[in-house]
This record gives structure tokens, C-alpha cells and sequence, in this order.
């Protein structure tokens, strides 16, 4: 192998860790359709630090993000270097002209205006066109709950490309607290699988969270697979 001389080693990473680590869902035409056709640097880390950002956290709609918090990023200022908020500033203006993000200029209450960013996605496009109404969709705090992919892979196991859609669909349907406590019920009883997770989610959606809960407190016998979601799990 020839020797590389044009790569900074003053820092050298030392491989990504053993056992669970945090992962994030991107989807897949921003590695087929946009990487190759980003030719300039502070855009491509931009693009991909911004829909990290975006797909830590959680939103009635979609999430978004502002400028301020971007400037304030560190790990933006780090990957920027001296000139970040210029550069910063640039990147996004060309993201938006690509159709990467959606930019979106909010009223406060205080009257001050700041700039907002999404993902061009389905539900950012919605949630982007009610924050231009003036109605401002519910968003989580900054806490950064973590996404039904990254319950699976630190709960159950790897996934797989089919399985990946499946979760989709339903981090799509339920509340993210509802996917949540359904994992969470699911591991307390080492009944780890989606097929599982997801007979939970179904029995909750149908018939009722509050009222699955008080029929299973007064049940003595048959629980879960053999009692309250019984009904919905195909054997």
C-alpha cells in the first residue's frame, strides 16, 4: 500500500468501540443520489451533521433545528474550523438551494426571527408548511430520546434491510413513548422480538393502553402471549 502523505495523523482515531454503540437511520439516497453529487466540503459535513442532529431527536410532525443552535454546536465549530459561522452559513444556503433541507423562517413570541431547518422529507415538507401557517407542531425537549432502530439494535439485535421498513412504518403509527414502554415491557419479560413489540403496540392501539392495563390487574391467569395479547399475535 503507498504511503498517504496528504492526511493530517497529528490525531488518529482508534477504531470504533466493542459492543453496543449508538446508531443513527439515514436514509439511503443521501449516500446514492446526493454524496456523489456534493463537491464541496462544508456542505457534505453540514448535510451530515445537521440530519444527525435531526434524527436524535423527536417531534409530533418532524424535528427541526435552528441556526443559533447550530452556531452553538461544538462539534459544527470543530468540523468548520476558525470561519464556522460563515462557512456554516454557506453550507446551509447551498443544502437548501440542493433540496437537502428546508429552511424556514419563524416569528417568535418575543418577536425576534430566527431560521429554521428540516429534512426534505414527507414530514418535514408538513411540518415545514405549518410553521409557514404560524402553528408551530409540538417537538420533545432537546433530551434526545432515542429512535425505535437504536431500541432495536441495543435490545433485540442486528437489522436486517425488511425489518428496517417494518420499524419504520411503526415509529411512524405510535407515539415514540408508546414504542418505548412496549420495548421496555418486552425485555422486563424476556420476550425480545419485533413480532412480539409489535403485538404490544397493535393491542394498545386497538383496545385501549389504559384499558389493557386494568383488564391485565385484574386477570390471575394466562399474561401476555397466552393472555392479553394473545389476540394479536399470529402463531
Amino acid at each position: 500500500m503507498p504511503e498517504t502523505t496528504d492526511v493530517d495523523l497529528r490525531w488518529y482515531f482508534s477504531g470504533f468501540p466493542e459492543g453496543k454503540t449508538s446508531l443513527v437511520q439515514l436514509p439511503d439516497l443521501l449516500f446514492t443520489e446526493l454524496l456523489p453529487r456534493i463537491d464541496d466540503l462544508p456542505e457534505l459535513k453540514v448535510t451530515l451533521l445537521v440530519l444527525w442532529r435531526l434524527a436524535r431527536r423527536r417531534a409530533e410532525v418532524a424535528p427541526w433545528i435552528t441556526e443559533a443552535e447550530l452556531l452553538a454546536d461544538t462539534i459544527i465549530s470543530q468540523a468548520l474550523g476558525d470561519a464556522a459561522p460563515a462557512t456554516l452559513r454557506r453550507a446551509l444556503n447551498r443544502s437548501v438551494r440542493r433540496g437537502t433541507l428546508l429552511q424556514v423562517e419563524w416569528k417568535c413570541r418575543d418577536g425576534a426571527r430566527e431560521w429554521r431547518y428540516l429534512a426534505n422529507s414527507h414530514r418535514g415538507r408538513m411540518a415545514a408548511a405549518a410553521l409557514q401557517r404560524g402553528v408551530e407542531p409540538a417537538q420533545a425537549a432537546i433530551c434526545e430520546r432515542p429512535n425505535i432502530y437504536t431500541l432495536y439494535e441495543e435490545n433485540i439485535g442486528p437489522l436486517t434491510a425488511i425489518l428496517s421498513e417494518d420499524l419504520q412504518a411503526a415509529e411512524e403509527t405510535y407515539p415514540a413513548a408508546w414504542i418505548e414502554d412496549a420495548f421496555r415491557e418486552a425485555v422486563r419479560l424476556n420476550k425480545r422480538s419485533w413480532k412480539y413489540i409489535h403485538a404490544i403496540l397493535k393491542a394498545w392501539q386497538t383496545k385501549g393502553r389504559d384499558e389493557i392495563h386494568k383488564r391485565a390487574n385484574e386477570r390471575d391467569g394466562r399474561r401476555y402471549i397466552e393472555g392479553k395479547y394473545a389476540d394479536f399475535i399470529q402463531h
